[in-house]
């Protein structure tokens, strides 16, 4: 093995699997997998299939490998089987029948590999009347009602939050879960299985707590009212002197006296249990915030039991003192990025490559899985 690649850790040290080139969902699953240890070899296609980025700064292939596969190609399918004979896991994104027309359906993998756990990635699922149809996020969660419960303004629009509900909580996560699962089965039974990760299943399943108070009678089916949705006054975002934004999330009794009193608002503040007073309340916390800057109330809350903290943005969250300290991100290369998660005391995860460009791997693969129907040559994209 390269020295890159020999030095593997992680908990899934040992697991080997093969990730057809997608974009979203998919590639982060296989990244994450790949960010706890396995040996991910990504199958490109000649003409590639990303984000429409330089490969190089696409970070969801880092601690992966690349071959290239023409699918259409006569020899493509056997080059992937004999790829998928080797392999633990196969994680794939197609739209449903689109593998098994590429001849690397589950049939076709699961007769070659009886123990290989088939992982398909998609937003509607394998079957049901929008399987075949094209889809993205905001839709998933569009009809799964998760995107509905989301917004401050009960007479507004819900808030679109970004493509991380639906594409990689409610996919991603769930695809690796499953998988990881169905390996557990398969390593104690012999027994291989295809995994049906949907983002609407996902997405839904991510409701279960509000879909159990809504049964109980204390969720309101509609946004900003609610406890967690913004209708609170004392769960919420509120703007500072400067254009900033403080978050707010004292729920509990006595984080909520505290947050009360570092706001200077004792004397001032009508009772938090009285719901009809409860604009009021938010008007005299929303003028207190207004009074002073992101970086002051910062200070007044840092350390507190107040559940307090400051909206960052992306490129400031690196370096906030308590994600400094944990390492919650890293930079490798060059390039600032979210370390490995979650955390493993005998076996930690680690930031082993950058992201793997298209074909560069085809030849290491080769000798390092023993598959001599991959052609080092092809690595010319």
């Amino acid at each position: 093995m390269s020295t890159t690649h020999s030095a593997r850790n992680g908990p899934l040290t040992g697991v080997r699997v093969v990730e057809l080139a997608g974009i979203g969902p998919g590639p982060f699953a296989a990244m994450l997998l790949a960010d706890l240890g396995a040996d991910v070899v990504r199958v490109d296609r000649p003409g590639g299939a990303g984000l429409g980025i330089d490969p190089a700064q696409d970070l969801t292939n880092r601690n992966k490998r690349s071959v290239l596969v023409d699918l259409k190609a006569g020899d493509g399918p056997a080059t992937v089987l004999d790829l998928v004979e080797r392999a633990d896991i196969l994680v794939e994104g197609y739209r449903p029948g689109v593998a098994e027309r590429l001849g690397v359906g589950p049939e076709a993998c699961l007769a070659r590999n009886p123990r290989l756990v088939y992982g398909r990635m998609t937003g509607w699922g394998q079957d049901g009347p929008l399987a075949p149809t094209a889809g993205h996020d905001i839709g998933y969660i569009a009809l799964t009602g998760t995107l509905g419960m989301i917004g401050p303004d009960p007479g507004g629009p819900p808030t679109v939050p970004a493509n991380l509900v639906g594409d990689y909580a409610g996919g991603s996560l769930y695809l690796v879960v499953g998988v990881l699962a169905a390996l557990q089965h398969a390593r104690a039974h012999g027994e291989g299985q295809v995994v049906d990760a949907a983002i609407v299943d996902g997405a839904a399943h991510l409701t279960t707590m509000i879909h159990a108070m809504l049964a109980a009678g204390s969720w309101h089916d509609r946004r900003g009212v609610n406890l967690l949705d913004g209708g609170c006054p004392f769960y919420g975002v509120y703007e500072t002197s400067d254009g900033g934004y403080m978050a707010v999330g004292a729920l509990e009794e006595r984080f909520y006296d505290e947050f009360v009193r570092l706001l200077g608002i004792e004397g001032a503040a009508p009772p938090r249990g009285d719901l009809a007073r409860w604009p009021e309340l938010r008007e005299t916390v929303a003028a207190r915030f207004r009074s002073r800057t992101r970086e002051d109330w910062t200070a007044v809350f840092d350390g507190s039991d107040a559940c307090v903290a400051p909206v960052l943005s992306l490129r400031e969250a690196p370096s906030h003192p308590h994600l400094a300290a944990r390492g919650t991100f890293a930079e490798h290369a060059g390039a600032v990025q979210p370390a490995p998660a979650p955390r493993f005391s005998a076996t930690p995860g680690t930031l082993r490559t950058g992201p793997a460009l298209p074909g560069a791997d085809t030849a290491e693969v080769a000798r390092d899985w023993a598959v001599p129907s991959l052609h080092p040559q092809e690595t010319s994209a």
